[in-house]
């Protein structure tokens, strides 16, 4: 599963020593009232951490370096308790390196009429305090996560619970480390691009390896260690013969097995966690990795087919972002197919040829070993499933040449009509919103890739907030999507990044 290091964010009070140590005092002793709550709160996926108050220039710079130097400080949370001079701020977010949520909330929920006076109000007035912070954020053109409302309210922690893993995310997209076992397919533009400013940009290595730098690997685990992990397989999924020998069926199976050890401990060895192949460059391997891969996507491995490293990243990111997430539905790799275009049924099969992560499956899932065209291989063994069904959403992530553009669209998973007991793959059915006629124009438009990274747990908003922390574009497709205007906004993207 993935592992990442214990994160905590620091919660910053905003304020200063206007109205003396009385309300200092006070603001201490709410700032700890609020972090216990959120410590104690469902919806909050990391610990907070309070900090002193934030009174001088000079303590807020000293307190962001120390976030900076602190490696399990995932972010910044403010919160603007009184009025706090704003001009205190820009050193401290000239030199601050992680990501920062201006919690604008308020200790009390209601006004106290009957006993409200001037003292009441100046140690209350974060509607004041919050509008000083946000102004110098703009001014200095800090990308800042805003979430409002009050800190007792469930769905006003859940909103900042959900900022947390984008910030998460930022800092672990520093750690994302891609192997290449062959190059990009011949001719494809859009699973290519310039590894060289992901790394600016993201933080991601990319790395080539020759595949049969790989091989050695899968080769040096035992009959037994293969054999053993198959036995895991048979216990934990059905198997589909269909009419195959089962000693024969077995082998398949447990070349699978192999290569599933082999390649993780060369990615352990190596200290990566995603990886992309190409059907097209397998080296001395007997089969396309197939079940393997599904396996360790399941792990916490990001993948992409065809030497596309862009999307295992992404998938990687986030397995990463939903990490510890409770009743998560999954995230995976994706791949447009085929449409159905029947009115009333409308929707896009996706699937790939035999790396679809199980960690979406709804139900069964089998074993089946069929042959596959591309690759001049033996047949691999692979998992077979249907996707489960909500609400979800799919990014690409594409090198516009001067820019990379993060796409981001809402979709709707549903069940197709009948069984499919040819198609040997894992499969979703989604429908993009608005429609599938408008939702696949503007993607079209977009220039999104025919691979995708798709959850059914993290949002179209947090994607969009991880790609403003990166200095990106993003653009999303919604249920307010239309394309006049979708094609004006890429317009005016297009002006901005000339």
């Amino acid at each position: 599963m993935v592992e990442i290091k214990k994160y905590e964010f620091w919660f910053c009070p905003c304020t200063q020593d206007l109205y003396g140590d009385e309300v200092l005092a006070h603001v201490a002793e709410h700032s700890a009232e609020v972090v216990a709550a959120l410590n104690a709160s469902p919806e909050i996926p990391y610990e907070v951490v309070l900090k002193p108050n934030l009174l001088t220039s000079d303590v807020i710079e000293q307190t962001f370096k120390a976030a900076n130097a602190d490696d399990a400080c995932a972010g910044i949370i403010t919160w603007a308790h009184t009025f706090s001079p704003s001009k205190n701020y820009i050193h401290g977010l000239s030199v601050l390196d992680k990501p920062l949520c201006q919690f604008a909330t308020q200790y009390n929920e209601e006004i106290p009429y009957d006993t409200i006076d001037m003292d009441f109000m100046n140690e209350n007035q974060a509607a004041h305090g919050e509008r000083e912070l946000g102004h110098i954020f703009a001014r200095m053109r800090w990308p800042h996560k805003v979430v409002f409302g009050y800190w007792k309210d469930a769905a006003v922690r859940a909103e900042l619970g959900a900022w947390m893993r984008v910030a998460v995310g930022v800092n672990e997209s520093r750690n994302i480390r891609v192997a290449r076992f062959a190059d990009t397919m011949r001719n494809v533009a859009v699973t290519d691009g310039d590894k060289i400013e992901a790394e600016v940009k993201f933080g991601w290595t990319v790395d080539a390896w020759p595949v049969n730098d790989l091989t050695p690997y899968v080769d040096a685990v035992s009959p037994a260690e293969a054999s053993a992990l198959a036995d895991e397989y048979y216990d934990t999924y059905e198997l589909v013969l269909d009419g195959r020998d089962p000693k024969e069926f077995r082998e398949h199976v447990e070349v699978q097995a192999a290569q599933e050890i082999g390649i993780e401990r060369f990615l352990v060895e190596h200290n990566y966690n995603a990886f992309s192949d190409h059907f097209g460059d397998l080296g001395a391997l007997k089969e396309l990795p197939s079940l393997s891969v599904q396996r360790l996507m399941q792990k916490g491995y990001g993948f992409g087919p065809e030497g596309d490293w862009k999307t295992p990243a992404m998938v990687r990111l986030m397995k990463v972002m939903t990490a510890g997430m409770r009743d998560a539905k999954g995230s995976a790799l994706m791949e447009d197919y085929t449409y159905n275009l029947v009115p009333g049924k409308e929707g896009i099969l996706e699937s790939h040829m035999s790396e679809v992560d199980p960690s979406i499956a709804d139900g069964r899932i089998a074993i089946r070993a069929t042959p596959l065209s591309m690759g001049d291989r033996e047949d691999p063994a692979r998992l077979i499933f249907t996707g489960k069904t909500g609400s979800a959403i799919a990014t690409s992530l594409v090198d516009l040449g001067n820019r990379f553009r993060l796409i981001v669209q809402e979709i709707d998973c549903k069940k197709v009509e009948k069984p499919m007991p040819a198609l040997p793959t894992g499969t979703l059915f989604w429908t993009p919103r608005p429609n599938l006629k408008v939702g696949t124009e503007a993607w079209i438009y977009a220039g999104g890739a025919h691979h995708t990274a798709m959850s059914f747990d993290l949002t179209a908003q947090q994607m969009a907030d991880w790609a403003e922390l990166m200095g990106i574009e993003c653009v999303a497709i919604d249920a307010d999507t239309t394309i006049r205007d979708f094609k004006r906004d890429l317009m005016l993207g297009e002006v901005c990044f000339r």
